[in-house]
């Protein structure tokens, strides 16, 4: 006699839970290592304004930025310091625990959020450039008009993350989140 019955497995396996929780590290690492690459090459060979014109509205433009996002806080580099390293350590701790239930595209978005303000965080810290963060991607110049605030690697991985996000978040379906899945085997049980 056979019997079918239902085995509920977990989204957290052993495989699956290591492999997220590299995942974010391993991306956060990456985009670190291009960003910090990418302000070193940009410190040496990018002018500063008027900059240098790559294609369309693409410019290479070397600038400071002592602010947070679109130089806001410009002037209070103390405390932009401390709330990015709040943030930071937030990050890495939400991370740390998501890393146990979160989807690919949750981790990939986390890895991204954390490499972007690591790779800003590192430029506040440990450059020499008196708080400020190095940007110098100024992707819609037109004419002599900025139509979007200059940027960085670290910049773009944080608004792509988010995105990611807020994408992964969106298409939860209901009740998603508990980190169980239950699916149906066929599961042959001889009695005899």
């Amino acid at each position: 006699m056979q019997e079918r019955r239902p085995v509920v497995t977990t989204l957290t396996g052993a495989g699956r839970r290591n492999g997220r929780r590299l995942l974010i590290p391993v991306v956060a690492a990456i985009v670190v290592a291009a960003d910090q690459t990418s302000k070193t090459w940009a410190l040496h060979h990018v002018p500063a304004m008027p900059g240098r014109h790559i294609f369309g509205p693409l410019w290479l433009v070397l600038t400071f930025n002592s602010g947070v996002a679109f130089s806001l806080g410009r002037g209070a580099q103390p405390v932009v310091e401390a709330v990015v390293i709040v943030l930071v350590v937030w990050l890495l701790a939400a991370s740390r625990r998501a890393s146990q239930v979160a989807t690919l595209p949750m981790a990939l978005g986390l890895g991204l959020l954390l490499g972007g303000a690591l790779g800003n965080l590192a430029d506040r810290v440990v450059r020499h450039n008196h708080g400020a963060v190095i940007d110098f991607v100024d992707a819609i110049r037109i004419g002599t008009h900025d139509w979007w605030p200059v940027f960085n690697v670290a910049d773009a991985s944080i608004v792509v993350g988010v995105v990611i996000l807020v994408a992964s978040y969106a298409r939860r379906p209901a009740g998603a989140g508990r980190g169980h899945l239950v699916e149906h085997h066929d599961d042959e049980v001889r009695h005899g």
